[in-house]
């Protein structure tokens, strides 16, 4: 059944979400705050500085006005970086109170709130009384915005306190090259999907300096075993891990070129700074903000993260990388589990 759906935020994730969204029969809204974005999208149908040599359906409407966009919407999807989630969670707070509108919320943003180490979902439930939503669902797995563009084959997870809401979200997305499981545990799905950018930037960096596929595997293994440990002291499920937002979505970010924290890890092991690699970027680098976050996250909670902490000394500390990946072959010989 289709229905009215927003979209927030048009990067590469939210623009072809969108798209996605359009082409399976829904009215969608799609927001930017950027005027010229808006006119690219709704005149020339192209989203350049994000996806190169693709084409938006011309039933894809994009706007400018926040409360516009809103008007009508019976889910509202977030796709902005999580350092913009509060401000622009709180201006829609404001258009839903002046619309009378109790949209379902979904959200597919991967980070943690600097400082307060919020997952994306308290924040919106923070910002947006139950008054103004129906439901908050997390849309999170191992997907590429240019592989879903061409319609590669992609799996992913929806996960949501309310089962009924995972399987809304579920129908809204499922189509013939787009599959939608749904789960129950936000806590880990929303915490794998953060701290796996961590781990993408470490095998970025293992190429960047010229290792090797064990070096990369070895990292996206343990990485994902601090990731686990970290998700089970917040009550995360520990099946989680080894699912689409787990293991899954560690493979795709720690693997390609798609993935813009495994080309800055993989600048950074090449020795640009990390200044010139975010200068130049072009887009957020989340796992330079969710480093710093887990990092003081675990430290708070006793969990131990050494992939983690070496990742934040590289990047907050000045320690050299090298330094760092030898300091961790030399730690003290343990069981695996």
């Amino acid at each position: 059944m289709s229905e009215k759906i927003a979209v927030l935020g048009a990067g590469s994730w939210g623009s072809i979400l969108a798209n996605l969204l359009d082409e399976n029969g829904h009215d969608v809204a799609l927001w930017s705050y950027k005027p010229e974005q808006v006119a690219e999208l709704n005149e020339k149908h192209t989203n350049s500085h994000y996806i190169q040599n693709f084409t938006f359906s011309d039933t894809l409407k994009a706007y400018a006005d926040l409360k516009t966009a809103l008007t009508g919407a019976e889910t509202v999807l977030f796709v902005v970086p999580t350092k913009a989630v509060r401000s622009v969670a709180g201006e829609v707070k404001a258009a839903l109170e002046a619309l009378n509108s109790r949209p379902a919320l979904v959200h597919a943003s991967k980070g943690i709130e600097q400082n307060t180490y919020k997952r994306v979902s308290e924040i919106l439930a923070e910002e947006i009384p139950s008054a103004y939503r129906s439901s908050i669902t997390v849309l999170s797995g191992p997907s590429h915005a240019e592989d879903v563009a061409k319609k590669d084959l992609t799996l992913v997870t929806a996960a949501s306190a309310d089962l009924n809401a995972a399987k809304h979200v579920q129908d809204l997305f499922m189509n013939n090259y787009f599959r939608v499981y749904t789960n129950s545990d936000v806590i880990g799905v929303e915490i794998a999907a953060a701290l796996k950018n961590i781990i993408a930037l470490g095998t970025g960096a293992l190429n960047g300096l010229g290792y090797g596929d064990n070096a990369k595997a070895a990292l996206m293994t343990r990485g994902l075993a601090e990731i686990s440990r970290l998700g089970a002291s917040f009550g995360a499920n520990p099946q989680t891990f080894i699912g689409l937002a787990g293991v899954g979505d560690i493979i795709v970010t720690g693997t390609s070129q798609n993935s813009r924290n495994y080309r800055a890890g993989d600048e950074l092991g090449r020795g640009e700074s990390l200044d010139d690699v975010i200068n130049h970027m072009g887009m957020v680098i989340e796992g330079v903000a969710t480093t710093k976050s887990a990092y003081e996250l675990a430290q708070q909670r006793g969990v131990d993260m050494p992939i983690t902490e070496a990742i934040y000394q590289v990047l907050y500390e000045g320690k050299d990388i090298r330094k760092a990946i030898s300091d961790l072959m030399q730690r003290e010989g343990r069981s695996e589990f």
